[in-house]
């Protein structure tokens, strides 16, 4: 059946086609492989194991999926619980947990209970992941403003108490990039539509932290 299906696809493939997959897969990539580090950091992994799991993941799907334009990629609120099973179980209770939860969509998929969402009260889903968000931005915000703080709390309250001991630390060349970072992602689609606003953010932020050799962490001075 597999076999049918890609006979069948690349039987109305054209050459304009691939290059519009070509130029959307290279864009798609240089942002998304960043993002995946980032999750893996913020999951308490190291950024090898986001560039991993976004390489194979990605293949999988294009290999697997049942639709041509299907999309993966990596899914912010899964962050926090990824976190909380790595600090608890390590890495191979993170994998068992995955696999698992594979398996279930696998079988709730097959028996129907999609149908079951619809049931679920919407400020529900909302409270998930405004929660979420409040717990993102709590993780990531020492990093967002070049904090050192030398331990925090399990719990929010936690870490925003350790937050404003050390706001004496606060690295102004990181403030700037943060601030440059966000801005550029939101406003720059407006002005270029086919240019993602991650992409130009990402380049831009790089070649300024190199050119100028501004003192903030990066990905290789962090971890090697």
């Amino acid at each position: 059946m597999a076999g049918l299906t890609v006979r069948k696809w690349i039987q109305g493939y054209s050459r304009q086609a691939f290059a519009g997959d070509l130029t959307a897969g290279l864009i798609v990539g240089i942002v998304a492989l960043p993002l995946c580090i980032a999750f893996a950091i913020a999951s308490g992994l190291p950024p090898e194991k986001g560039l991993l799991t976004g390489a194979v993941g990605g293949l999988l799907v294009a290999l697997f999926s049942g639709c041509p334009v299907q999309i993966a990629g990596p899914s912010g609120p899964f962050v926090v619980i990824a976190l909380g099973i790595v600090q608890q179980f390590g890495l191979n209770g993170l994998m068992i947990a995955t696999f698992t939860a594979g398996v279930m969509l696998v079988i709730m998929g097959r028996v129907g209970l999609g149908a079951l969402i619809k049931f679920i009260p919407y400020p529900v889903i909302a409270g998930f992941t405004s929660g979420v968000a409040l717990l993102l931005v709590t993780t990531e915000f020492k990093d967002l403003v070049g904090l050192h703080v030398a331990g925090t709390g399990p719990s929010v309250v936690d870490k925003w108490i350790a937050y404003g001991g050390a706001l004496s630390t606060v690295n102004l060349y990181a403030v700037a990039i943060s601030a440059g970072t966000i801005l550029l992602s939101v406003l720059q689609p407006k002005l270029l539509r086919r240019v993602p606003g991650t992409l130009v953010a990402l380049i831009a932020a790089t070649v300024v932290t190199s050119l100028f050799n501004l003192p903030v962490e990066t990905i290789g001075s962090r971890f090697g």
